[in-house]
């Protein structure tokens, strides 16, 4: 009896798993591909759509002689008269750790262009954070120009020390502010957000939050996703404990998003987000696997926190959904792979006419994910193109951003690697019940934080996403590599939010 060598055997297994492959089921697998990745490209392209928009009024306007078209397409409403009678508006950092990004963030963020009363609080744990001494020495530059100061909220102790930040904060703010922006220390502003936002608040007063969006600026390579990145809300609404947002935040409150979306929907509130919401986000030049690791489990442990009883069953059919159509969208490009693979061997050797008509089949399958893998990253560069150009026109005094350092071919990896990986997380976050986040351990109970663990000696040196450093003097990035450029790619595109603050 003829043996068959580990290379035949290896060969064959491809042929009979391609073959294996053209079964109902399979098909049906790699067709619910094809409809994932059209309803991403679709989704992108309104997205992109709604953007350009945005730009084409922007031109419009600049044509018709409005150079502050960056600030407001009416000339009008930039008239002394108009911008005297503008709400006040109070503008809250949670801090945490320093990064090589961080000075120019808050820059722009300071020198904002809005015309009403304006207030900046740069909310820290402790003078010990990093980030106190740098913040000091940026407002000791601007005292003469900004109404900025800088809060030492403590360590919480009923809530993430982030939503703990921020409620000391809305604490400290003016008693005539109208309207308080939560705000990530990680993104640029543009001259005129927080006049945009004032402005679509004061329109519509129904308007509960309004959030908007990070366009990631890759240090390396790296694709584009939005990911919530703040909230702009009504200042009374936090004033009177309006609808339970205080307590619901200070009683167990792990994630501020969540807690918030929890709460509009509860009470049918309006959430909004205008077409320049969007704003440059620098990732750091380095990251490990731990990291990315860490903070990927931080975006699944968010499904395991809520406030209600319909909140616990929205987020497990988040959580159900999220887990099936991530690895419903890798599946198919694993057969995929077998498909072309078993063509390969079928074309290179004899093989019968059977086989030859399978992997005919499987070509036919493949080729079909190819185009719309095609359609899906066409769709992704050209929404990426239209933020970086809405960037652009929204801060001109800013050095242009540019597609150029973006690496496509890392970020169609990473979107398959991060997707194969996120179930794997989620499952472990469900299990879990507990997170390290920069540097502090929470442990949930019934969605709630029920324990604090601050260990004496020091955890993370980093936080996950931005890089910053969290205890004492930043020290020397270590130079970049293709694996490194690969993890900030996949670190990329979580969602539904970045806890990196």
């Amino acid at each position: 009896m003829e043996t068959m060598s580990p290379l035949e055997s290896l060969d064959a297994f491809v042929v009979s798993a391609s073959r294996a492959f053209c079964s109902p089921l399979a098909i049906f697998i790699q067709i619910q591909g094809y409809f994932i990745c059209l309803t991403l490209a679709f989704g992108w392209a309104c997205a992109a759509y709604v953007r350009n928009r945005e730009i084409r009024q922007m031109k419009d306007s600049m044509r018709h002689g409005n150079s502050f078209a960056f600030l407001s397409h009416d000339m009008n409403e930039l008239e002394h008269t108009n911008q005297v009678n503008l709400p006040r508006v109070t503008v809250v950092m949670p801090l945490k750790g320093f990064g090589e990004h961080n000075l120019h963030n808050w820059r722009s963020q300071i020198t904002s262009l809005y015309g009403g009363p304006l207030e900046f609080m740069f909310v820290v744990e402790s003078t010990e954070d990093p980030a106190y001494y740098a913040v000091k020495r940026l407002l000791a530059d601007y005292k003469d120009y900004v109404d900025a100061k800088i809060i030492v909220a403590g360590l919480s102790t009923t809530c993430s020390q982030k939503i703990h930040n921020q409620l000391i904060g809305v604490e400290r703010m003016h008693k005539d502010s109208k309207y308080v922006l939560f705000l990530d220390d990680d993104v640029r502003l543009h001259p005129g957000s927080i006049g945009a936002l004032t402005v679509e608040m004061e329109k519509n007063p129904e308007i509960f939050i309004q959030t908007g969006y990070p366009l990631d600026l890759p240090s390396g390579s790296l694709g584009s996703y939005c990911i919530y990145e703040y909230h702009m809300m009504h200042a009374n609404d936090f004033r009177n404990d309006h609808h339970g947002v205080v307590s619901g935040l200070r009683d167990g409150g792990y994630s501020d998003d969540m807690t918030l979306a929890a709460i509009a929907g509860a009470h049918k509130r309006l959430i909004t987000s205008p077409p320049v919401a969007v704003f440059p986000h620098p990732l750091a030049s380095d990251l490990s696997f731990s990291r990315y690791w860490n903070y990927l489990r931080k975006q699944t442990f968010v499904l395991e926190s809520y406030t209600s009883k319909v909140n616990w069953i929205m987020n497990r059919a988040l959580f159900t959904t999220h887990c099936y159509l991530s690895w419903g969208f890798v599946a198919p490009y694993c057969l995929a792979i077998v498909h072309v693979a078993a063509a390969l061997i079928i074309y290179s050797k004899e093989y019968s006419l059977e086989d030859t008509t399978f992997t005919s089949c499987g070509l036919l399958l493949a080729g079909g994910q190819a185009i719309c893998t095609f359609i899906e990253l066409l769709s992704m560069w050209n929404l990426t193109r239209i933020e970086v150009q809405l960037c652009n026109l929204l801060s001109p005094e800013a050095p242009p951003l540019s597609l150029a350092s973006y690496n496509w071919c890392l970020v169609f990896i990473a979107m398959l690697v991060d997707n194969f990986l996120y179930p794997i997380s989620a499952i472990r976050s469900h299990f879990s019940q507990s997170i390290d986040w920069s540097g502090i351990r929470y442990h949930l109970k019934d969605g709630k934080i029920s324990t604090i663990d601050r260990s004496k000696v020091k955890g993370p040196k980093f936080t996950d996403l931005g890089g910053k450093h969290l205890y004492g003097k930043k020290g020397t990035s270590p130079r970049a590599s293709i694996v490194s450029a690969l993890l900030r790619s996949l670190a990329h595109w979580r969602q539904p939010k970045k806890f990196d603050g």
